[in-house]
């Protein structure tokens, strides 16, 4: 790889990219999977008032502090200095422990993938894109909406194989037809067999996380001291906002730091509900929960990749539902984002919408989403792809319509270039007063690949769009998965460790598997 982490591999090439031209396979798979930003951040805050922000923040986690239902997770923190009141559970954090903790957190890393091009940079300008995650349902043209499956978690994980501007992988839906004490059993396995990108873990109580992590070393043919040392896995740690760590959550991160894998702390503030109804006071609440996830992490593990974790949005004051990609949520993204390059460390948000289906309110609350994200330079977007009625359902459709959306951020990081061939100049001296360009020279050596070629948008005019059965942007997305899915091949495994892999999972079916904590 190159200095920017950019797969150098003149040789071995890659399926084309979906949406692409005849252009060379390997540079699409570049510029795809190896997203950097190149835009600067926007502020909504002055340094003064970021400053202030987190100032605030570090008072409140040492005189209010966290609620932490773990006993064990409480007497951790109380051993690295922490005020513990056991009667109440709460937590009180010096703000001395918290900068100890922040310097030590790195600023970047890499998420090692089965297949080494698809290893993720984290932090650096790096901008990288994970699933929807945890919805209880799915939902497609076709078969409308109905509880998910085993079948449809496959469908998107092939999916998120599939497309390059996808990332890692994510549980884009929870398969209900599997009882919850194998369910993490059969997702690993399916993430491990049916795709090579970095894989989630959910926190679920530590045998869970256990068997997890064991099927992804045995996939990476490591043994436990490599795998200790090399970032293979990840997951998302919620607080209970306001101020409170769950059981499953808070030995989620002792589990993670322990095992060097990637922690996302990421409070769920909603502004007027579990957090202040103005936008700074719902942030200085997710900064006080998100930094006490961080130091915890580093108390157990100094050096633990986490990354720091933001979803913060505001409820309809009519109906006290949750809404996205609002106004509001875009501020919050650009707000956190200040944050998270106040204390140093990668930073994740979200694309997310309220809509029921599909629709143009999917779409533009989608990339109102998308904006906030990319114009604050966040270093991990999950729900990027198939998120929808307000994270309850994974939509195929809308997948395929975010893929869309994704692909035109990526050309969007794309360079112009201002030299001799991008000025064209010649091409300029060719063509007439009055004439036009399509024939001239410079046009017929790039015209192949000059523009994004759509995933899904219809460029024919009216007449042909309505003979075609004038179809929509997610009836045309239908086509498009259904293809994908048609299409789509399993990357090629050592047998051996497929072996491995797979007798572990079934040994641990037969055992009964691991029940979840709550």
């Amino acid at each position: 790889m190159d200095e920017d982490g950019n797969a150098r591999r003149s040789r071995r090439r890659r399926p084309p990219v979906a949406g692409k031209g005849t252009t060379d396979d390997l540079d699409l798979f570049t510029r795809y999977s190896r997203l950097r930003n190149p835009f600067p951040p926007m502020r909504v805050y002055s340094d003064d008032e970021v400053e202030n922000i987190h100032l605030t923040a570090l008072q409140l986690l040492e005189t209010l502090g966290m609620r932490v239902l773990s006993g064990s997770v409480r007497a951790l923190l109380a051993a690295a200095g922490a005020q513990v009141d056991e009667g109440s559970q709460v937590v009180r954090v010096d703000p001395a422990l918290v900068g100890k903790a922040l310097e030590t957190a790195p600023h970047e890393f890499t998420v090692r993938a089965l297949d080494p091009v698809r290893s993720v940079p984290i932090g650096a300008g790096h901008l990288a894109i994970a699933p929807v995650a945890g919805p209880p349902n799915v939902v497609d043209v076709r078969k409308g909406r109905r509880p998910g499956t085993m079948e449809d978690l496959r469908n998107f994980i092939r999916l998120s194989q599939t497309f390059d501007v996808i990332h890692l992988l994510g549980p884009c839906v929870e398969p209900q037809d599997v009882e919850v004490n194998i369910r993490h059993l059969e997702f690993t396995l399916a993430q491990l067999t049916l795709a090579d990108k970095p894989p989630w873990v959910f926190c679920r109580g530590r045998q869970q996380i256990r068997d997890c992590f064991e099927m992804i070393r045995l996939a990476h043919g490591l043994d436990e001291g490599e795998f200790r040392n090399h970032v293979c896995a990840y997951t998302v740690v919620n607080t209970n906002s306001p101020r409170q760590l769950d059981i499953p959550m808070a030995e989620g991160i002792v589990e993670f730091a322990n095992a060097g894998q990637m922690t996302i702390v990421t409070p769920f503030t909603l502004a007027g509900a579990m957090a202040p109804v103005t936008v700074t006071g719902a942030l200085t609440l997710a900064h006080m929960e998100a930094l006490f996830g961080i130091t915890l992490a580093q108390l157990v593990r100094p050096g633990a990749p986490v990354v720091y974790g933001t979803f913060t949005s505001n409820v309809d004051m009519k109906s006290g539902a949750p809404a996205f990609g609002t106004p509001e949520f875009t501020k919050a993204c650009f707000g956190a984002g200040q944050l998270a390059r106040r204390i140093g460390i990668p930073w994740r948000s979200s694309s997310a919408t309220a809509s029921n289906s599909p629709d143009a309110q999917a779409a533009y609350e989608a990339e109102m989403s998308l904006w906030g994200a990319v114009l604050a330079r966040c270093d991990f977007l999950l729900h990027g792809a198939g998120w929808l009625e307000g994270g309850l359902s994974a939509s195929y459709e809308k997948f395929i319509l975010d893929i869309e959306m994704l692909q035109m951020f990526a050309e969007l990081f794309q360079p112009l270039g201002a030299g001799a061939d991008e000025i064209a100049a010649m091409a300029i001296e060719e063509v007439a007063p009055g004439g036009h360009f399509f024939a001239a020279a410079h046009t017929m050596q790039r015209y192949r690949t000059a523009f994004y070629s759509p995933l899904v948008s219809a460029r024919q005019n009216y007449g042909q769009w309505q003979e075609g059965g004038s179809p929509s942007a997610a009836e045309r997305a239908v086509g498009v998965w259904e293809r994908k899915l048609r299409e789509y091949q399993a990357p090629r495994r050592d047998s051996a460790i497929l072996e491995a892999v797979t007798d572990y999972a079934e040994r641990r079916r037969t055992e009964g598997g691991a029940a979840p904590v709550s």
